[in-house]
């Protein structure tokens, strides 16, 4: 598989669809939010780059439920399973994952182990002020039903530890559940300079309000039955536009926390992906500024090197 990452407006979507192109390929979303329908603006699904020189792209992980819904990465990467193992069988040699949820795209390329676990308020008490040494000391006696990214904080392990007494419970009584393994992918990530980052979020964010009336459609989801609650918990456009349109916010207002916002999830996408780095992933990084068919040179360059390590 090829994965193309990148924090907003870094143009992921373009090399992702020019690669496909080339290569004859079909693109997965890792969007935590293109999956809702009718969140289409805010959500930056650019339905119509989807197109290359009159051939239309395949794409999948977009518009699997309706706007306010939740929707979960469990329930996501079961999805992303389905519509992976129909494109190998229709005999598409190379999936691209493309996205900037990084906790997605590093759940498949890690095989994380995500049994759709219920809370278990009990267990969570009795873990309660535990330190995270004996925390992972429990984990640890369950065996090898974690990935080491649960460690890192109290709260993570203890959800590790709920879901391996889960997963122990379910085999205790005989029921199986499901595994993915990891998948193999030579892994590309768009990088901007910060001024350049910001400078493109502003520009994009002043474009969806004022010519693609990112307003006009957050106004139609709440007049749809979506609730002012539902759109806030999706973040981002959703929560500052909604309170816009409440009346809570004025335009001035909305639109100075909404950009401070995008920057700063931009900021936490780049960290998440030199974080994947730490983890033991190997990420190719490409200048997102470099003309398209420039960008497109360097990720076959990186793919046949990678290509040439598997043989």
């Amino acid at each position: 598989m090829i994965t193309v990452l990148g924090p907003t407006a870094s143009g992921k979507t373009s090399l992702a669809v020019c690669l496909a192109h080339r290569l004859g390929g079909e693109i997965l979303s890792a969007d935590s939010r293109q999956v809702y329908q009718g969140m289409d603006i805010g959500t930056g699904k650019d339905l119509g780059e989807y197109t290359v020189e009159g051939n239309s792209i395949p794409f999948h992980l977009i518009d699997l439920v309706p706007a306010g819904e939740r929707y979960s990465l469990f329930a996501w990467q079961r999805a992303f399973h389905e519509a992976y193992g129909a494109i190998k069988s229709r005999g598409v040699r190379y999936p691209i994952l493309c996205g900037g949820t990084g906790l997605y795209a590093e759940a498949v390329l890690r095989g994380y182990n995500l049994p759709d676990v219920p809370p278990n308020e009990a267990l969570r008490q009795r873990l309660q002020g535990k330190g995270i040494d004996e925390l992972q000391q429990l984990l640890t006696s369950y065996g090898p039903l974690h990935n080491k990214t649960d460690l890192d904080s109290p709260q993570r392990a203890i959800r590790a530890i709920e879901i391996a007494d889960y997963i122990q419970a379910q085999r205790a009584s005989g029921i199986d559940y499901t595994e993915y393994p990891p998948i193999d992918s030579v892994i590309l990530c768009l990088d901007l300079p910060r001024e350049a980052r910001r400078s493109r979020i502003t520009a994009r964010l002043k474009e969806r309000l004022e010519k693609e009336d990112m307003i006009g459609e957050i106004e139609g989801l709440l007049a749809s039955g979506v609730t002012p609650e539902a759109l806030i918990y999706y973040g981002l456009e959703y929560k500052f536009i909604t309170r816009y349109v409440l009346g809570e916010l004025n335009y001035e207002e909305m639109f100075t926390l909404l950009e401070i916002a995008i920057h700063q999830f931009a900021k936490r996408q780049m960290t998440w992906f030199r974080g994947m780095e730490r983890r033991g992933f190997t990420l190719h990084y490409i200048d997102a500024l470099l003309p398209m068919e420039e960008k497109v040179a360097v990720s076959l360059d990186y793919f046949k090197e990678w290509e040439q390590s598997r043989h």
